[in-house]
């Protein structure tokens, strides 16, 4: 899952791709660099991030969706957001896929609209929310609590209509945790994994890597692949990614000496797993 965010102030690439041409191009350059999935995202929930309202939003991502879809992109496109007039919008452009960092918690005719349009959605957990989240976070159980987050939101779902082979789970690696808490999810992330629906890992250029390696910002690459491989071996499926191509490689390595099956050709995105609608 290649991140395309069309932000501002997103804690790593904010303003990067800003303009919806350039986002475009991202976009396509993440798809032919092998995203099966491309989420794009018009409101930066890193830490401290204040709120956009729903039309600003969707000025920032329509015109991306729209652009992505014109060019047939081969990745399914994602709408990042926790808004449903958004998410509406997206999927008429569209989006294939919503993915809620407020796992259907931020707005009560979110689930709704998943239910109504058969689509895939992302539950993420999170403590708060991206302007508090980080005030020293506190658990029990990291693991098990996230858990019981998880397991609860399914349910949620489910009765709302939306079908479990529909979901997706994201422990939100980051988003109200302190270090000790992403590493103690990362390495029990197959108790999450019971849950049933395909795990989501976002672990890439995250603040938490830079604590335990002293690498700034820019040079997180090596501690984001470290991540995704062990998140791999412990069963989570989808990876959201800034760097595409040097994650890919590193997983495709890794799925082919976990299966033991040795790929007699160079993998294409047209040959990587997607979700259908």
């Amino acid at each position: 899952m290649g991140v395309v965010n069309v932000t501002p102030d997103s804690f790593s690439d904010g303003g990067l791709f800003f303009d919806a041409d350039i986002a475009i191009a991202h976009g396509l350059e993440l798809g032919a660099e092998g995203a099966a999935i491309l989420d794009i995202g018009g409101e930066s929930t890193r830490p401290g991030a204040e709120p956009v309202d729903a039309a600003a939003e969707l000025d920032r991502v329509l015109p991306v969706i729209e652009g992505l879809r014109a060019r047939s992109v081969s990745a399914q496109i994602s709408i990042d957001t926790s808004k449903a007039a958004v998410a509406a919008h997206a999927l008429d452009a569209g989006a294939a896929i919503v993915n809620d960092v407020t796992a259907l918690r931020g707005d009560p005719e979110m689930a709704g609209l998943v239910a109504a349009r058969g689509v895939p959605c992302c539950l993420m957990h999170m403590l708060g929310e991206p302007r508090t989240m980080q005030d020293d976070p506190r658990y029990d159980d990291v693991v098990s609590d996230v858990k019981a987050f998880l397991e609860e939101r399914m349910a949620f779902a489910v009765a709302a209509g939306i079908g479990e082979d529909r979901l997706l789970l994201d422990p939100g690696i980051g988003f109200g945790k302190t270090v000790e808490h992403n590493l103690e999810l990362l390495a029990r992330l197959d108790e999450l994994v019971e849950l049933g629906p395909p795990v989501v890992i976002g672990t890439s250029r995250k603040s938490f890597l830079g604590r335990v390696t002293g690498r700034p910002l820019d040079d997180r690459l090596a501690a984001t692949i470290a991540t995704n491989v062990l998140a791999y071996e412990r069963g989570a499926r989808v990876f959201r990614v800034h760097d595409v191509a040097p994650v890919r490689d590193a997983l495709v390595i890794a799925g082919a000496t976990v299966r033991r099956r040795w790929p007699t050709t160079t993998p294409t995105t047209s040959t990587t797993r997607t979700l259908t609608t």
